[in-house]
């Protein structure tokens, strides 16, 4: 595939260089670049008679990409586009277009046995059964992240995307060819902006992180046209999000931790005392609503207008806005610019690298700094891209516009309402055996809770890791361990969920607090224990001497319902400090900003 697409791209570089045309590079893999005086615009409409799209780089300038779906007749069809016809690479001639020869590969590709086994469809079929086989995803069980929002993304709302009408738009398609997306787009992008309360969203950053950066950049450029240059000062509660600081950093910003109370809200003394100290400096605030410590902070109102009396403006981290829609919204309650995270609240898929879709929603007066179009000649007059294509990953928004479709403004107020339920369900459930660390108005949380085992674990040496991996013997995904809070485990049921499942989840947390029961009275030592040595593979109980203090059976199948339907990990314990010993990490903690 590789060898044919080069080839192609080589044949016309070639007849075009035969032609007398002025191919910009002698070296590259699929893309040629060629000088046309004041001819762009007419080679690209006859490229464009033919159903094939150029790119125009400038007036001067057009770029040509082949791919593996590129045939000869498309080729010739290109090359006549410019006048030319077609002409073959030659050797030792200035039309050879030969890889440089630094960049060549010279060693052997694709020999791991998996490229060359599965020679059948059955076979190939059979391969992925086995690999879904060993992964405990949401057709086995919930997955009850925190601050991650694993619910169900719907067969009927991701259908669409394979279809080719979507599929097969270039991100830099002509207009054209692209009303059917550019209403859907707008159509999106003005449900959402509804639904935040702000006046405007842009969807093009690709993940949360670059929607944060997308939002600081905004909030710089709009100091910088009042004439506030010193304005770089940027506040965060230690109980933000976590990428806050670094895309603060990004933004050409200096982070300012504030301190976080004993009940997981704002330090509102140390809020103020920051924002005196930085007053004339102050850029903005970045909160997360509500907080990543899974609890509505009431005093929203008063750290925005904080802020906002300070010359600072308020971003609101949108990572958890699916405990808000419906509800309430970022930009009534105090904030000028927010990211939502499309492959959380709004069901597009995440994990394993994307796509994510990070929208930016922001108040009118930020308009002019909100993300520019990368690919528009007039780029930097106004806003900064934060995407190369001006809609970033257009591909996967059919899923977020159908799944606001489907659901409707009263289906989406139930979703957050029946998140919200579930969360504070378990945390009533199992606050007994593992305490809630922080809650809100009448001991409630938001869509999530932190369950606290440092206690347990400094009376029993049972950690929050032990907790995380026995859950797998039990058939459940781990919740989010040691963040925000180290020692803890985060869990996010969401909406998704029902009340036959959270049992379940609620009843395996009970049955793990009996066995750490064991350990406190004494039963059995905690290194000898189901826990320490979870989670258990089938092979570690086929060995013919069975010498742990605890059976097969409590091993594998520690609840009755384990027998009709069985996860059998496909890794037992390994030894997770030596990992993060020799794991090189580039992004320091907030704390690690925090002044004197």
């Amino acid at each position: 595939i590789a060898e044919t697409t080069h080839g192609h791209a080589r044949t016309i570089a070639a007849s075009l260089k035969a032609a007398g045309l002025d191919v910009l590079h002698t070296s590259f893999f699929d893309t040629v670049t060629v000088s046309v005086p004041g001819k762009a615009a007419q080679i690209i409409a006859a490229a464009d008679a033919k159903g094939i799209n150029l790119r125009a780089i400038d007036a001067d300038t057009v770029g040509i990409s082949a791919d593996e779906a590129t045939t000869a007749a498309i080729v010739a069809d290109v090359v006549a586009a410019f006048g030319a016809t077609v002409t073959e690479p030659a050797a030792g001639t200035d039309t050879a277009f030969a890889m440089d020869a630094a960049v060549e590969r010279t060693s052997d590709y694709l020999q791991h046995p998996v490229f060359n086994t599965h020679r059948s469809e059955t076979q190939l079929l059979r391969y992925i059964r086995r690999l879904s086989d060993r992964d405990l995803a949401l057709d086995r069980t919930m997955i009850p992240l925190g601050s991650c929002t694993m619910k169900l993304n719907a067969t009927a709302e991701m259908e669409a995307i394979s279809w080719p009408e979507f599929a097969s738009i270039h991100p830099f398609a002509p207009e054209s060819q692209t009303a059917g997306w550019r209403e859907l787009i707008e159509d999106l992008e003005a449900q959402l902006t509804e639904i935040t309360g702000y006046d405007q969203v842009s969807i093009q950053p690709n993940a949360g992180s670059q929607g944060e950066l997308a939002g600081l950049l905004a909030i710089r450029g709009y100091h910088l046209s009042r004439g506030d240059a010193q304005r770089n000062i940027c506040l965060i509660p230690a109980s933000a999000h976590g990428t806050n600081a670094a895309s603060a950093v990004l933004a050409g910003m200096k982070v300012v931790v504030v301190a976080t109370a004993a009940d997981g809200t704002i330090d509102h003394a140390d809020l103020q005392a920051k924002i005196e100290l930085h007053r004339d400096a102050l850029s903005a605030i970045m909160i997360t609503y509500p907080s990543t410590h899974g609890v509505f902070d009431a005093d929203v109102r008063e750290v925005c207008d904080a802020i906002h009396a300070a010359g600072g403006q308020v971003y609101i981290d949108g990572a958890n806005l699916n405990a808000l829609v419906g509800l309430a919204q970022p930009g009534m309650f105090g904030g000028d610019v927010s990211h939502l995270n499309l492959h959380k609240t709004f069901c597009i898929p995440h994990g394993g690298g994307g796509p994510g879709v990070g929208p930016v929603a922001a108040k009118a007066h930020l308009a002019p700094f909100m993300p520019g179009n990368a690919a528009d000649p007039a780029n930097g007059e106004s806003g900064t891209p934060i995407s190369a294509s001006r809609y970033g990953s257009a591909g996967v928004l059919p899923i977020s516009w159908a799944y606001v479709k489907l659901m409707g403004g009263q289906g989406l107020t139930e979703a957050t309402k029946s998140a919200l339920l579930a969360a504070n369900y378990i945390a009533a459930r199992l606050n007994d055996f593992f305490p809630v660390l922080y809650t809100g108005e009448g001991g409630l949380v938001a869509h999530e809770c932190i369950l606290d085992l440092r206690e347990l674990t400094a009376k029993t040496g049972v950690t929050a890791e032990d907790v995380a991996k026995r859950l797998i013997d039990y058939g459940f995904h781990a919740p989010t361990l040691a963040f925000p809070v180290a020692g803890t485990l985060m869990v996010e049921p969401t909406e998704s969920e029902p009340k036959a499942e959270l049992d379940r989840f609620c009843d395996a947390m009970l049955a793990i607090a009996d066995e750490i029961a064991e350990i406190e009275s004494g039963a059995v030592a905690h290194d000898d224990s189901a826990l320490a040595h979870a989670p258990h593979t089938a092979e570690d109980l086929l060995v013919a001497e069975w010498d742990r203090a605890y059976t097969r059976e409590q091993a594998a199948y520690p609840v009755d319902g384990l027998r009709q339907a069985k996860y059998w990990p496909p890794v037992s314990r390994i030894d997770g400090a030596a990992g993060d010993r020799n794991l090189v990490c580039a992004c320091p903690p907030p704390e690690a900003f925090a002044e004197g």
